[in-house]
């Protein structure tokens, strides 16, 4: 009697990896950025760099995202100098750009809201916002798609936006009231989770201890940087503070802003 070969058993041994390279991720890292570090800008490079050398998907771009000023955050500057900040440390990024979105909403926008627009503007070929990835203005360049795959797993050239955080942000979910379970849920189950974390920390462990993240554990992936780099904004502002050289934590033209428009206490006297 002839057997039918089973489709899906095919493309499970010859085109998995065909099918995990085709998923189109954006990174997106939300925050204060007062002021943006090289390690805010070195996590998107860390994550793009560990999807590619795995085979989970295709980066194609990635979004940073300044909080709006109703964050009400100690030594948050006002959004205009945290957006030229950004846009001055991304000169020499090819891929990773800056969306000014909810800095101009009329008011704080939570995570999930903000990833959800992104995305949503992302996959609609009528929008060109300036935070585009080139990737994504120009998709004729980028076709990996597989007929066969997206007739039985829908439209693989969807794009899904993806938060990448630190350890912090994963282990913030735990906090009481901070973020309630359906944000987590969206955030999480609906985009996913890049969490590049210091080499020590046991990210996995606290996924396994918190029923949320457990269900939602293949949606979340965990980097460990091995290169040590501990720079902050608060790094820097202290510095700043205290007229020490923040040169090096941070790009001099950054610097050199810094100074320019005062901030942090740049030109305090008082150490």
């Amino acid at each position: 009697m002839f057997l039918k070969p089973n489709i899906f058993r095919i493309l499970n041994i010859n085109s998995l990896e065909n099918i995990k390279m085709s998923q189109k991720i954006v990174l997106m890292a939300c925050g204060s950025y007062s002021p943006p570090t090289y390690m805010h800008l070195r996590m998107f490079e860390i994550a793009k760099d560990y999807f590619h050398s795995f085979g989970l998907g295709t980066v194609i771009g990635g979004i940073m995202s300044p909080v709006h000023d109703d964050y009400k955050k100690k030594d948050l500057v006002a959004a205009h100098h945290r957006v030229a900040m950004l846009k001055l440390a991304l000169r020499s990024s090819s891929w990773v750009k800056v969306s000014e979105w909810e800095t101009r909403q009329a008011g704080w926008t939570r995570t999930r809201m903000s990833l959800q627009h992104h995305q949503d503007v992302l996959n609609d070929p009528r929008n060109h916002a300036t935070w585009l990835p080139d990737d994504v203005l120009n998709l004729n360049n980028f076709n990996n798609r597989i007929d066969d795959v997206d007739n039985l797993n829908g439209n693989t050239d969807e794009i899904t936006v993806k938060l990448l955080c630190g350890a912090d942000l994963l282990e913030s979910f735990a906090t009481p009231g901070l973020w309630s379970d359906d944000d987590v849920e969206r955030i999480v189950g609906g985009h996913g989770l890049v969490v590049v974390t210091r080499a020590g920390c046991d990210p996995a462990r606290f996924v396994h201890d918190n029923d949320l993240l457990y269900r939602h554990r293949r949606n979340i992936t965990l980097i460990t940087n091995y290169i040590a780099n501990e720079v902050s904004s608060t790094v820097v502002r202290r510095a700043v503070r205290r007229g020490e050289s923040a040169k090096y934590l941070t790009d001099d033209a950054v610097i050199d802003y810094i100074h320019t428009h005062g901030l942090y206490g740049a030109g305090d006297t008082t150490y």
